[in-house]
């Protein structure tokens, strides 16, 4: 799998804002068939960081009504990715 089919986007919540500005760590949308070397080496690659840590979890879609039609959104992919010591924050996130 090639480093730009592994990374989705990157997810910008509050929680994710406040995790990059105390404890260096990046929340990204990933592939769901994507493990922790697999993301961990397409974060590295594709922002030239040192990745200290990746931690991933798994979200369940949720469940969406239209009248009397119900269907359901599709399960989806988090990597929490922290950053090794001294490295720089990605610039993107710096724009937010």
């Amino acid at each position: 799998m090639r480093a730009q089919d592994v990374i989705r986007r990157p997810l910008i919540t509050e929680k994710s804002s406040a995790q990059r500005e105390g404890l260096n760590t990046l929340a990204f949308e990933v592939d769901a068939r994507a493990n922790k070397i697999e993301i961990q080496k397409a974060v590295e690659a594709q922002f030239k960081v040192k990745v200290a840590e990746v931690r991933v979890a798994n979200c369940h879609g949720k469940l969406r009504r239209q009248g009397r039609f119900a269907g359901r959104r599709p399960d989806w992919k988090k990597a929490y990715v922290r950053l090794a010591p001294g490295e720089k924050t990605i610039d993107f996130f710096e724009g937010v």
